[in-house]
């Protein structure tokens, strides 16, 4: 098999967009040194070669030491391997300024024409594979004595490239409808695809800033491995808009910061994507920036320095935003986005009143919904604070390194340890709540799941993990934490960054194999496979950092295959996450594609009106009284209230009302938390006497009717047994 034939037709099917071009070429926008006291640097450098027209536009701007003719040996490198070797004299070519060279300032900028034979040694894949592997490197050598006096390295590039705006796009609006999917069927009440949908979402998401943060490490990587993750920096907040470039650098600059410009001084200065190592990347960047702002026009050396950038500050710049903008950039994203998903969520419960109220729109949809909207609100904005955790957790940890400026300290800070105290609060609340409940009820969903308060706000920490691994969020908010540090804090040391994420990549593999934590098997296998892939990609990151000193085509090919595996592992999670969203869109009844929980929380999922509505009638006919039956769904406790669940003063079912001997005593079951009919009370609900201060049973025996016996066994007959004595989750 030719893949000379095979890569470019595999890489356009795989990267969505079409990346052949009308005209072939090769070009390079940065020139490197690639020997100590090197004798010629550049601030500019730009050179297109047109195979078709066989000729080469120079545009240099250079500062040289050396004088006297001179000659020079080219060098072109493919993926590691040596393409084309030829020698060169400047002056017998007639190139303007090199023939002889001089000290001092040099401007090249004649067009070359290449002999023919020169063309045809060039492979064609050269023009064709997306982001060209490929480096030019030239040795100047003196004439008089024959020894090397400069060495000068380019990368090549073909203008192909894996990092399109459609891919950004389109993996965007598809990880945008599996949560709009999943938030439109639990308006609908189908709870066991919503939580499915979401779940698949959530992860497809993750892995989509897993990408992101490979992109952002510090570790040389090959051109198409930067291009791919590229496509996903817009999932940590990396996306570049004019007018909010503006507002960070006018914020930066009001605060006492010092903006960079490195954007717009590109037709006079030399921008290196670092392939080579040599040291701290933010020191030489900051090095760079000082000597911007003070460039002026006299000649001098320091025109001839060169602005290297890597990890973040080469996200950064390839998605156009200015160095010192980046943290505030994702920031403003992250609130933008928040703010946007609350004003639709409030939007959406307007106009479901008024569909409702002018009879457009049935009053039984979305019910659940429109009466408890504030807490549903509230649940999703915490959700949304767990999917910017590891965005924030890089770009907050990695500005207190960079200090834009004192208020960008401040807020990187505020925001940093907001977003922990609120994740940290909510999952204690969660692991307290399951606690609770396994010691009244044996079974960690039954409160989990049966408060419709609870499910709501803390829901997100939970929902997407099986009963008895409630807890696994605890995990994954410090797995997320450990990556973000070391990204954010190491971008000066790649090889730490490579061995440290390898670590944690294997991990918290591990972890998810033996515990097995979501859902049910299939959610398992989806996100096994993400932790994975994500190992895979730590292995070939520890390979880019070159820690293991392999050849270069070793890498350039490792390359490809990494951009191979994950395109086509994002590939299909793409396509799962669209065909579940579109069938749970459309379809009538999306739960008979999902087979029940084993933990049983579609018992305690029910919807709140009709399940108490039911309980309470159960109640009334086992005492042989009457007593107002009414909808309870959302009782005041739902919004908060010191008993409920979730409020934070214990259970509800431990507060006893207060009622005289002429009123029958009311039910013991609390109408804010829906629970489900037993064999037999669980522990907390052992009778007190009255001699003791204590409540109690509400049923008298003189009120036994076996009828109402009979009906009460029934009921339970036909709602299957208590819940806490079936699976749980134990099972797994």
């Amino acid at each position: 098999m030719r893949w000379s034939i095979v890569l470019p037709y595999l890489c356009a099917l795989v990267s969505f967009s079409p990346l052949a071009s009308a005209i072939r070429l090769l070009q390079s926008s940065s020139l490197n040194q690639c020997m100590e006291n090197s004798n010629f640097t550049a601030s500019l450098f730009n050179v297109v070669f047109t195979p078709d027209n066989r000729t080469v536009q120079l545009d240099i701007d250079g500062f040289s030491s050396i004088s006297g003719n001179v000659t020079a040996e080219l060098i072109v490198t493919a993926y590691g391997f040596t393409a084309v070797t030829l020698e060169m004299n400047p002056c017998k070519m007639n190139i303007a300024g090199l023939c002889p060279m001089q000290t001092g300032q040099i401007k090249v900028n004649p067009p070359l024409t290449v002999a023919q034979d020169v063309v045809d040694r060039i492979p064609g894949i050269a023009y064709s594979v997306p982001d060209l592997d490929g480096k030019v490197r030239i040795y100047i050598n003196s004439t008089d004595t024959g020894a090397t006096i400069a060495c000068l390295e380019a990368n090549m590039s073909n203008a192909q490239t894996v990092y399109q705006k459609g891919v950004e796009w389109t993996v965007a609006i598809i990880a945008g409808l599996g949560l709009v999917a999943s938030a439109i069927t639990s308006g609908l009440g189908h709870s066991n695809t919503a939580a499915h949908v979401a779940a698949n979402a959530l992860s497809l998401f993750g892995f989509f800033q897993a990408q992101a943060m490979i992109g952002a490490t510090s570790v040389q990587m090959p051109p198409i491995v930067q291009a791919w993750t590229q496509n996903f920096q817009w999932s940590i907040g990396i996306i570049h808009v004019s007018f909010i470039q503006t507002i960070a650098t006018w914020y930066q600059r009001a605060t006492g910061g010092t903006a960079s410009s490195l954007l717009s001084s590109l037709s006079t200065t030399s921008v290196e994507v670092q392939k080579r190592w040599f040291e701290d990347p933010i020191g030489l960047t900051r090095r760079g920036l000082d000597w911007l702002s003070k460039r002026d026009d006299s000649t001098n050396v320091a025109k001839s320095d060169t602005i290297v950038i890597n990890g973040l500050t080469r996200v950064g710049f390839k998605a156009n935003i200015e160095v010192t903008n980046i943290f505030l950039t994702g920031l403003i994203w992250f609130s933008v986005f928040v703010c946007l998903v609350m004003i639709g969520v409030s939007a959406f419960k307007g106009i479901c009143e008024l569909l409702v109220k002018n009879g457009k729109m049935s009053s039984d949809k979305f019910q659940d919904f429109r009466n408890g909207w504030k807490v549903v609100l509230r649940g999703i904005l915490f959700r949304l604070i767990l999917i910017g955790w590891a965005q924030m957790c890089v770009l907050c940890l990695w500005e207190l390194t960079t200090r834009d400026s004192a208020a960008e300290v401040v807020l990187a800070v505020v925001m940093f340890f907001s977003m922990l105290g609120v994740l940290g609060w909510a999952s204690f609340k969660v692991i307290s709540l399951a606690r609770r409940s396994v010691t009244m009820h044996k079974n960690p969903a039954y409160i989990l799941y049966s408060d419709p308060s609870c499910l709501n706000k803390w829901g997100f920490l939970y929902v997407q993990y099986r009963a008895t691994a409630y807890y696994f969020v605890i995990p994954v908010l410090l797995y997320l934490l450990i990556k973000g540090m070391f990204i954010g804090f190491g971008q000066g040391k790649p090889v730490l960054q490579a061995v440290a994420l390898l670590i944690v990549e294997a991990a918290f593999l591990v972890g998810v194999m033996v515990l097995r934590p979501w859902m049910d098997k299939k959610t398992n296998i989806f996100n096994i496979s993400i932790a994975a892939v994500n190992f895979l990609n730590a292995i070939f990151l520890l390979v880019f950092s070159n820690v293991f000193n392999q050849p270069g085509m070793v890498t350039g090919v490792m390359g490809v295959i990494f951009f191979v595996i994950n395109v086509v592992f994002a590939l299909v999670l793409l396509i799962l996450v669209l065909i579940a969203s579109i069938y749970a869109i459309v379809s009538k009844n999306p739960d008979m594609r999902y087979q029940p929980m084993r933990d049983d929380r579609n018992s305690f999922i029910k919807s709140s009106t009709a399940l108490n509505t039911e309980l309470d009638a159960l109640g009334n006919t086992a005492r042989g009284g009457e007593m107002e039956l009414k909808s309870t769904a959302y009782h005041p406790t739902y919004e908060d209230e010191p008993n409920s669940f979730s409020g934070g003063n214990g259970a509800s079912i431990n507060t006893r009302p207060q009622y005289d001997g002429h009123r029958a005593p009311p039910s013991p079951v609390d109408p804010s938390v829906p629970l489900f009919p037993s064999h037999g009370p669980p522990p907390s609900y052992e009778p007190y006497s009255h001699d003791l201060g204590r409540t109690a049973s509400p049923a008298r025996v003189g009120d036994f009717d076996p009828a109402s016996a009979l009906a009460a066994h029934n009921f339970r007959q036909q709602n299957n047994s208590s819940p806490w004595q079936r699976g749980a989750g134990y099972d797994h």
